[in-house]
């Protein structure tokens, strides 16, 4: 498999050999003009390359290292990451469960991992406008966290890429993988290539469709991580930013921010499907791994350690085939389905099947507190043994409704001590982009934002977005209106190729070092 990387190019993936290659072409020509140019390209060959320098990445390549050292065994693993740095775009005030972490590194605390502030108590309440209603945190329930860590998630991740440079994994932050045929910029030829390029991944959604990989599953459904504000929500008018800045208002949580200093500002998709939206998670050359395909467990909200399981099961499945003396190739694309097969044996596949219903349970005619009665019933009398598997609703692009159904959202003005506008919060996600680089969030077709996002949803977009990219704004003729996409702002969070009711957006990756910085949130 190749996989092309630079700081200033757009970045390539291929497969070497005529069985293995990743047949795309047609359809990513019309994605990437620079697609079938003759340009003299630098190539290099490793084992195993990684695309994503998060959690399950990182836990993948450390592992990788791990048995190639046990076993004597020479073996280069190259690891690319698109932000400037490890952990510049990792977000998430992670509650971490600390199991895989254990698995792979005993000694974490002898190592110095930035674990240091464990969880002392639970809360767990549901708010009505003014109030609060307590609700008693039951053994067993998987929000518990009595044994868990408070941690800022981009320390972690740093720490993580310090044990993997360590072990010998070759590093290189601020080069982001762009497609998967043939582009700009340097080849890196290995047996296989994994994709760990968290929630959405630019590169993951065009291989479901090359490889058909979501066939047999249902369709992702998401939640954006400001607080966790479904995507399938159905009122256009609504702000998940504006939500956020009201639910801080709220007289049970006002209190503990009252007096604090806002330092940090950022967003990103999370993967709520759970069990039933996991895709075919190996093809030839390439295995999918972390929250690109979508491990988290969402009644705990943690996949932290379910993505590092995924990674480490990926390296135990991969390792005994590129290290095989037989192989027909230094580079041929390998298939591995040992990987699909050891997952759904492991603690991972039991602890998602558990709690698949849960997110589900909750589109019912009585709501959340109809989702409340069925995680209380079935979740903690029967661990989520019942025969059956209940469905989402679809497309999270599906479930709007048109604006003339809904009632607009009058939201109160932020009053900059614990609630903040749009604009300076993400002054403070420290995004950057240089201008003069081709664009990164493109529409399929210029001419459907107005006649239809705008015309029957009001201009969603411009309320979806937790980093003011899109408003529309008068034609400079006089004569209508027009989309202007401030491509500068974009903080990489996914949710306007996710949640776009026409489908029209496409996120693709921009240069490699740009986007947010995120000092270690």
């Amino acid at each position: 498999m190749f996989l092309g990387v630079s700081t200033s190019h757009y970045n390539t993936l291929h497969h070497p050999s005529a069985r293995s290659r990743l047949t795309m072409g047609s359809f990513l020509e019309d994605l990437f003009p620079f697609s079938g140019m003759e340009m003299e390209r630098f190539a290099d060959e490793a084992d195993v390359v990684i695309v994503g320098g998060g959690p399950a990445g990182l836990s993948a390549a450390i592992r990788l290292k791990q048995l190639a050292n046990k076993h004597g065994k020479e073996l280069r693993v190259c690891l690319v990451e698109k932000a400037s740095q490890i952990g510049a775009h990792t977000l998430s005030g992670a509650c971490l469960e600390p199991s895989a972490l254990t698995e792979l590194f005993p000694d974490w605390k002898e190592r110095g991992a930035p674990l240091n502030t464990p969880v002392t108590e639970d809360v767990f309440s549901i708010l009505t406008e003014k109030h609060r209603i307590p609700v008693p945190m039951l053994p067993g329930l998987p929000m518990m966290n009595h044994g868990n860590y408070i941690v800022r998630l981009g320390n972690f991740v740093r720490w993580l890429g310090e044990q993997a440079e360590e072990l010998g994994v070759e590093i290189y932050p601020g080069y982001a993988a762009a497609e998967d045929v043939f582009e700009r910029g340097m080849e890196l030829h290995a047996k296989v290539t994994l994709f760990g390029e968290g929630c959405h991944g630019h590169l993951a959604k065009q291989l479901y469709k090359c490889f058909n990989l979501r066939e047999n599953c249902e369709p992702q459904t998401y939640a954006i991580g400001l607080k966790e504000v479904g995507l399938d929500y159905n009122n256009p008018y609504l702000s998940p930013f504006r939500e956020f800045q009201r639910w801080k208002h709220h007289p049970f949580v006002a209190p503990t921010l009252e007096g604090g200093q806002r330092i940090a500002y950022g967003a990103r998709a999370l993967n709520e499907g759970g069990l039933q939206s996991i895709p075919k998670l190996t093809f030839p050359g390439g295995i999918l791994i972390g929250c690109s395909p979508g491990f988290m467990n969402v009644p705990k909200i943690k996949g932290t350690h379910t993505a590092m399981k995924s990674g480490m099961l990926a390296a135990e499945a991969i390792f005994p085939r590129v290290t095989a003396e037989n192989s027909e190739s230094e580079t041929a694309g390998l298939h591995i389905p040992e990987y699909s097969d050891n997952l759904k044996k492991s603690w991972v596949w039991k602890e998602l099947h558990s709690v698949r219903n849960i997110r589900p349970s909750f589109h019912n005619y009585f709501g959340l507190y109809g989702g409340m009665i069925y995680t209380g019933i079935f979740y903690w009398i029967f661990r989520g043994k019942e025969p059956w598997t209940l469905k989402h609703c679809g497309l999270d692009a599906d479930q709007l409704k048109p604006a003339k159904d809904c009632t607009p959202i009058e939201y109160p003005k932020p009053d900059g001590k614990i609630s903040f506008d749009l604009l300076s919060s993400v002054a403070l996600s420290g995004t950057n982009h240089e201008g003069d680089q081709p664009p990164h969030l493109t529409l399929k077709d210029d001419s459907v934002p107005v006649a239809r996002n705008l015309a029957i949803y009001d201009g969603p977009e411009q309320r979806f977005c937790p980093a003011g990219v899109y408003e529309y704004v008068p034609m400079e003729t006089g004569d209508g209106m027009r989309l202007q996409i401030n491509a500068q702002n974009c903080v990489h969070c996914k949710t306007c190729d996710i949640k776009d009711p026409s489908q029209n957006i496409n996120w693709v990756v921009p240069e490699g070092g740009g986007g947010p910085a995120y000092n270690g949130m």
